[in-house]
């Protein structure tokens, strides 16, 4: 087994996402020697792949909405959002040269689009303040003690590295063709309370289609509609946009948010969730119920229902697949079920297919600054945190807000446990 000088440094990073790499350099902007470690051999691989279609780095959205996004794990996470929120998202990355624009719906992302230019600029200012980097680099087993021994298997074999403090920044469980696994988990195999179990979120939704939607449907959008879902945990969940009809169910920007909670009913009670779809949300039910008392006179019942309403190709086909025949004849109920479609969800896609996902280390297991209770000088940040947040540049922030505390938390105790020469006073300079 290796070990040289080159493992040795005072802070180890492992996880060479964004929350990795922000703690990195909250480390090194203090003073501290840090060596960032990530399995695969690049780094950001997951960050490269979310911003491929555009990078949505945050929301412009009133801080006090954007909070409330999290849901119930706002107040786990709203100290280290507090400290770094998207206006602060927004100062970071002007400072690396990418200057960062608004679209219409409030999203801000990169004026290039894309997340290889501020990777990029990112990782060439890291290592400008001496950062070193160990690409292929698979943490496999640990001990903590006055130091923190850390294994990883390499190319070349097995090396140790020792430090003073670490920093775990190893993702979730979702994607793990680009490194999160949740293999980490076992590493806690002696602390098994202070994990969730993982769980899908911001993931497609399963739906059991009938052979003829299903082969006439598949991959078509369901454009302009409003969602929602009611359970005990959330009350009644909303979004509005778009989703498309997939051959296994639902998936798009629409169904994210709602899924990692409908996820959670059909786990627990073992009985399909009822998703409720809007087909016409711009059109009261009021005004709805009038159109279809019109007289049909001659014509067909489905040119009645065309010609009233406009629903046609995949809404129409959905109205059908889960209304019974009778209840086309009854314009007061028909105009309510297509105000609010039932649409049973009997469980969510695979979690390796999902965007994200919750569970993780317990907020409760961690101490204010991030730190695991039972393991001093051990901090985690990032998606392996047991948290959930929607699409829309939440993820983001909140991976680089708990990457920002769990650095400075690591610095802060590096200087009191172990006299370390730095500087801890709470900086937003990101210059």
């Amino acid at each position: 087994m290796q070990s040289d000088a080159a493992y040795q440094a005072d802070l180890g990073v492992i996880g060479g996402g964004p929350a990795g790499l922000m703690a990195a350099e909250q480390a090194l902007d203090a003073g501290v020697r840090v060596s960032l470690y990530d399995g695969m051999p690049s780094l950001g691989r997951k960050f490269l792949m979310a911003g491929k279609s555009g990078l949505n780095i945050t929301h412009s959205e009133p801080y006090a909405t954007f909070k409330t996004h999290y849901k119930n794990d706002l107040a786990a996470l709203q100290p280290h959002l507090d400290a770094f929120g998207p206006s602060d998202v927004t100062q970071w990355c002007e400072t690396l040269g990418v200057p960062v624009f608004t679209g219409s719906s409030g999203r801000v992302f990169p004026t290039c689009m894309k997340a290889s230019p501020l990777l990029r600029a990112w990782l060439n200012r890291l290592r400008d303040k001496g950062l070193s980097i160990h690409t292929r680099h698979r943490l496999i087993d640990w001990s903590h003690g006055s130091t923190h021994h850390a294994v990883f298997e390499t190319p070349d074999g097995q090396v140790e590295a020792t430090h003073k403090a670490l920093v775990l920044a190893l993702g979730g469980k979702s994607w793990p063709r680009l490194g999160s696994t949740g293999a980490w988990s076992s590493l806690f195999k002696d602390d098994p309370d202070r994990l969730a179990p993982f769980r899908p979120s911001n993931c497609g939704l399963m739906v059991a289609w009938s052979p003829r939607l299903r082969e006439r449907f598949s991959g078509a959008p369901i454009k302009s509609i409003a969602l929602s879902f009611n359970n005990q945990a959330f009350d009644n969940q909303k979004t509005r946009g778009d989703c498309i009809l997939s051959a296994y169910g639902l998936e798009g920007s629409a169904i994210y948010p709602l899924s990692n909670s409908m996820a959670r009913q059909v786990e627990e009670t073992k009985a399909p969730a009822i998703l409720t779809m809007d087909l016409m949300p711009d059109v009261t039910l009021d005004t709805l119920t009038k159109r279809l008392s019109r007289p049909r006179g001659k014509q067909s019942r489905p040119n009645h229902l065309r010609k009233t309403t406009r629903l046609t190709g995949v809404k129409a086909a959905l109205l059908h697949e889960f209304s019974e025949p009778d209840l086309f004849d009854n314009p007061e109920r028909l105009a309510a079920r297509i105000k609010a479609l039932p649409i049973p969800i009997t469980g969510p896609r695979p979690i390796a297919e999902a965007i994200s996902v919750s569970g993780g280390v317990r907020f409760d297991a961690l101490t204010d600054d991030l730190m695991v209770r039972t393991r001093p000088g051990v901090f985690c940040a990032g998606e392996m945190l047991d948290w959930d947040a929607p699409t829309g540049g939440y993820l983001l922030t909140a991976c680089l807000a708990t990457g920002r505390s769990a650095g400075l938390g690591a610095v802060h105790w590096l200087h009191q446990s172990q006299g370390t020469n730095v500087d801890t006073a709470p900086s937003k300079d990101l210059s």
